[in-house]
């Protein structure tokens, strides 16, 4: 079995991937990818030094990802513009990890950990897709705490993401985050329960 694990910036999708890793559970790290594909001698970073300019790249010529997160979460242009370059290698490398290891092991669960997975549109990619859910006011709180971004900041993080109610509505299956690690992870137990993978 294949499920896609999304849910909101800091909802704590890395807290449950790997709540399932430790159970057994094969992961393909959509965020990793995201950043394979922009190291120095990838086409996509290549395009984005092309469209916003060389003081993105840092001294090792790798790329300077907080001053290119300050100009595309700024602008739902520039953040369109930069998915245009980065989602069809990140698409490519995911399907392909995916299908690797469904053929390794076709009797694991396959994870794939897509933060962007409804705005981008996977969800026929994934037999079932997995929402980690904080409300937004938590939400807004973590990131804050967590990145040392002002309120204005993190707002702006969210704007550019699926509200995380939206995101609960469209789940088939929802782990509630908003409690005790040990809540959170008596949910990941019962789901595995219930699909016969533990």
């Amino acid at each position: 079995m294949n499920i896609g694990l999304t849910g909101g910036i800091a909802c704590g999708k890395s807290t449950v991937s790997e709540m399932l890793v430790r159970r057994g559970a094969m992961l393909v790290d959509a965020d990793r990818i995201a950043r394979e594909v922009v190291e120095p001698g990838m086409p996509a970073l290549a395009q984005i030094v092309e469209r916003w300019g060389a003081e993105l790249l840092l001294p090792d010529g790798s790329l300077h990802r907080k001053k290119l997160g300050e100009i595309v979460f700024a602008s739902p242009d520039a953040l369109q513009e930069l998915q245009r370059i980065t989602h069809p290698p990140i698409r490519a490398a995911m399907r392909e990890r995916m299908a690797e290891l469904q053929r390794l092991h076709p009797d694991k669960l396959v994870v794939v950990d897509v933060p962007l997975l409804y705005e981008s549109e996977l969800q026929s990619l994934f037999e079932a897709v997995m929402v980690v859910y904080i409300p937004r006011e938590l939400q807004l709180d973590r990131l804050m705490q967590r990145d040392g971004l002002t309120r204005e900041q993190a707002e702006q993080r969210l704007r550019a993401q699926m509200d995380i109610e939206r995101k609960k509505a469209l789940a088939d299956i929802v782990i509630d985050n908003q409690g005790t690690l040990e809540q959170t992870e008596g949910q990941v137990k019962t789901f595995l329960k219930e699909r016969r993978l533990l």
